[in-house]
């Protein structure tokens, strides 16, 4: 075990001082800052350091990884794109760095993509070298490590996602690669407003019509609202939550495991480690507690469809959410996250110093009045993560000898009975 050891640094002694850290070794350090097991992806960058990025690795010889698609998906994600967003203008330009052949094939050695920064303006945190920020990381930071990156937050910053959005890009084309799989997420809640119960249908709505709403919500009545909402808010210098709804189309059967690796539990972790979610639900969600089992339960059928000669097993509704018993049963998986208010707002606040000493301020920097729209491509990109890990995982550990119960996988990854 390695001797405690002293940090030293320029800022002032933090309020916390008193317990020195302990030395980690690489490997613990590592693994925290890790995505997944199989496909796994190490983030990397401070918002304000010279560049962000990840290191993917696990991904299958010969998967095309198309640049393009990588950036599409930055691009979604990217600051600046209209009023109701940060004002930093970042081109979110990635640089893939490795792992990836001339003709655009991965390798099946790890992926680097980099994105440098370019629009820093760290003079705007000089408030927070001194004192807290209300429900920030800030407090936490000096806590537990010490010494933290001032200048934009620095690994609490979302802009440590830009890795997070990068590797689900190529998650997304080994779903689409292997099982058809769609991802897709919108906007269902800002604030108070939230859109209509069954107004958006969860097996037809697009990507294009997400990415026609500047909210991200593809109901027009509501999306106008939210963007009222969202203004509103910003004229008063405050922030405003909402809610995130994440549907997965064409899942896999057979991903997750029976207990502490159920497939919901890895998608609330991954979920609950975007920054600024407050909640997570699946399927029925709270809701199941005023129901009777009678009423909650998924009762199952066999469908014909486009395989000729296969029956599909289906339920007749969808209450669990695409999972049951931890592992996924081919119909839509359905998630709902909760994003609180931008921590960093323009109101003046009452906070402590690193000495412990109260006082009042109101901190500087450019943040979103409302993260929300904005968390859309994180949701569903760490969705895809997750799921194209448990895909890979199934493969391994299920796919090695012949399968032999009562169920058969057909060709798209779905189930029908043996005889």
């Amino acid at each position: 075990c390695a001797e405690p050891r002293t940090l030293r640094h320029n800022s002032p002694p933090s309020a916390f001082e008193g317990s020195a850290p302990r030395a980690e070794d690489e490997r613990g350090l590592a693994k925290r800052q890790l995505i997944r097991d199989v496909l796994s992806s190490l983030t990397w960058g401070e918002s304000h350091g010279r560049s962000v990025g990840v290191v993917i690795d696990g991904v299958p010889p010969r998967l095309p990884v198309d640049e393009e698609q990588i950036q599409y998906e930055l691009d979604r994600r990217r600051p600046g794109q209209n009023r109701l967003t940060t004002p930093r203008k970042e081109s979110d330009t990635c640089e893939v760095l490795s792992g990836v052949s001339l003709d655009g094939l991965a390798l099946g050695t790890p992926i680097a993509v980099m994105v440098r920064n370019k629009d820093q303006r760290s003079g705007d945190y000089k408030e927070m070298s001194v004192a807290y920020r209300p429900s920030h990381a800030d407090a936490t930071y000096d806590a537990k490590y010490g010494v933290r990156a001032v200048a934009g937050g620095g690994r609490s910053s979302a802009r440590e996602t830009i890795g997070r959005v990068a590797a689900g890009a190529i998650a997304k084309t080994l779903l689409k690669e292997v099982a058809g799989t769609e991802i897709v997420a919108w906007v269902s809640s800002v604030k108070d407003v939230n859109v209509p119960e069954g107004a958006v249908d969860h097996d037809k709505v697009t990507v294009d019509e997400i990415e026609e709403s500047m909210v991200r919500c593809p109901h027009e009545e509501t999306s106008e609202k939210m963007v009222k909402a969202i203004d509103d808010i910003k004229r008063q210098r405050d922030s405003c939550g909402g809610t995130v709804t994440c549907v997965v189309r064409n899942c896999p059967w057979g991903l997750g495991s029976p207990v502490f690796d159920k497939l919901e539990a890895e998608l609330a972790k991954a979920m609950m480690s975007l920054p600024a979610t407050k909640g997570f639900e699946i399927g029925s969600g709270f809701a199941s507690t005023l129901m009777a089992g009678s009423e909650h339960n998924d009762e199952f059928m066999t469908v014909d469809d486009d395989i000729e000669g296969s029956k599909r097993i289906r339920t007749k509704t969808n209450r669990s959410g695409g999972i049951q018993g931890g592992i996924s049963n081919g119909e839509n998986i359905v998630l709902r996250i909760a994003f609180k208010p931008t921590s960093t707002i323009a109101i003046k606040q009452n906070t402590v110093t690193r000495e412990g000493e109260e006082v009042e301020t109101v901190f500087k920097g450019r943040h979103d009045p409302c993260v929300v729209p904005r968390a859309v491509p994180m949701v569903d990109s760490m969705v895809a993560i997750v799921l194209a890990d448990q895909l890979l995982l199934n493969h391994a550990q299920c796919k090695v000898l012949p399968q032999e119960g009562p169920l058969l996988h057909r060709p798209d990854h779905q189930m029908m009975p043996r005889h």
